[in-house]
């Protein structure tokens, strides 16, 4: 995420949101509304303004024009619905985001804005943003991602057979990348085929529309059910690799500004607009020799104890201890522990991104402060620093990643869809009925 835009976009939010509300009278007789019920929560109408309130700003942002109010209002409601039964699911799975992850994470988010955790406090709270309410959005985005991770990316699997066909059919490729916009026109769940070509026949009238000139952001506000429907479809700069393989082939032959025929997928028909193309380059990377020593917690080690344990075994080798001979006395990484703590060449990428950051923080020979993963707490050591041609290691990773990402995002939409289908949701917006 761009988190410089997200505080800009932050900054005057509340104003916009109270404006909206003073302005006008009829939002405070239905401030207490039930907007929807969705199984045993309920989302209000104070909720669905706000949200359509924050939308509006983005959207306006972007350039996209508002789709007609009513439309705009059901999308925004089906979004929140979402989203409430993703954070249900991922309670029911026990997932939870500690207060220590989610600091880490916005100290993460503050220092990339150059700024401590203090001063985009007052940053926020000056324009009128509860940092409360800023803490709570990140943390149901956190537990989400978790869900995500857990619940399907664990499911993800990748053979090395389909890496050497995808290496196969991407040979020569010329690396170009793509921004593309999409919209994704659903079928139900087990549809007939008379609901499937019902479907198909609206995908068809829209893309008439949208050749004929009609604005593609309006069309995927008021008519996707895409993920990103309410960003204008924009999912950004897709390199070639990294396409979503349901419209791989046909995004390849299309030029900049062109808009797809319906694309059919288990999902439904998507409709795909390139907006702009552009080459791509291979580069060298930059590698790192590095040990570390890992204390993990669990019922017996606190974080505190870790914490300490780690300060100490730091200050014994910045006093002339070895330590390749503490890494083997003391790591809980066993893998790495009977080398020594050597975790050999690092590439970028290689590990999770909070070892990464650490670690090229630091110059040859210098060990770090003890920090914390998702693995436990660490300390490492750099020990030498060297540019490394990996063009065909690279493209084997590429080839992975892209592979996964690709069934990753099918199989999240997928997941999605069918905690809605499952869900028991009575929309109230004018008198609606039950869904």
């Amino acid at each position: 995420m761009k988190w410089n835009k997200r505080l800009r976009a932050l900054a005057g939010l509340v104003l916009l949101v109270w404006g909206g509300a003073t302005a006008n009278a009829a939002s405070y007789n239905t401030i207490d509304a039930i907007a929807a019920v969705v199984d045993d929560d309920v989302i209000l109408q104070s909720e669905l303004q706000s949200a359509m309130n924050k939308l509006a700003v983005q959207l306006r942002d972007r350039g996209v024009r508002m789709p007609p109010q009513a439309i705009f209002e059901r999308q925004v409601l089906e979004k929140l619905i979402s989203e409430r039964l993703q954070l249900a699911a991922a309670k029911r799975a026990g997932i939870r985001v500690d207060d220590d992850t989610l600091n880490q994470a916005i100290a993460k988010i503050a220092a990339r804005n150059s700024m401590s955790i203090s001063q985009m406090r007052d940053v926020l709270e000056r324009d009128g943003i509860s940092f409360r309410e800023f803490r709570q959005q990140f943390a149901d985005e956190m537990t989400i991602q978790a869900l995500r991770d857990r619940e399907v990316k664990r499911r993800v699997r990748i053979s090395d057979q389909e890496v050497e066909a995808y290496l196969a059919r991407n040979k020569g490729d010329d690396k170009t990348e793509y921004w593309l916009s999409h919209i994704l026109l659903a079928t139900p769940r087990g549809a007939s085929a008379d609901e499937i070509d019902q479907v198909r026949q609206q995908a068809r009238e829209l893309v008439a529309s949208l050749r004929g000139g009609a604005d593609f952001g309006q069309a995927a506000v008021a008519n996707s059910s895409g993920q990103q429907a309410l960003e204008g479809g924009d999912l950004g700069w897709r390199s070639s690799e990294d396409l979503p393989s349901f419209f791989a082939d046909a995004v390849r032959d299309m030029v900049a500004g062109e808009i797809s025929e319906p694309i059919r997928s288990n999902s439904g028909f998507h409709i795909v607009m390139v907006r702009e193309k552009r080459g791509g380059e291979q580069h060298i990377v930059t590698q790192t020799k590095a040990q570390h020593i890992l204390i993990r917690t669990n019922e017996v080690t606190s974080d505190q104890d870790a914490r300490t344990r780690l300060e100490q075994l730091r200050q014994r080798i910045l006093g002339g201890a070895d330590f390749e001979t503490l890494a083997r006395g003391h790591s809980d990484d066993k893998g790495s522990a009977i080398k020594g703590g050597d975790l050999g060449w690092v590439s970028p990428g290689d590990t999770v991104p909070e070892f990464e950051e650490s670690m090229d923080e630091l110059s040859p020979g210098q060990v770090s402060e003890p920090f914390k993963t998702e693995f436990g707490w660490h300390i490492v050591q750099v020990l030498e620093r060297r540019n490394h041609d990996d063009t065909q290691e690279m493209r084997r990773g590429v080839a992975r990643n892209a592979i996964g990402n690709r069934k990753l995002e099918e199989e999240w939409e997928l997941y999605v869809r069918r905690l809605r289908d499952e869900a028991y949701v009575e929309i109230r917006l004018d008198d609606e009925g039950g869904s």
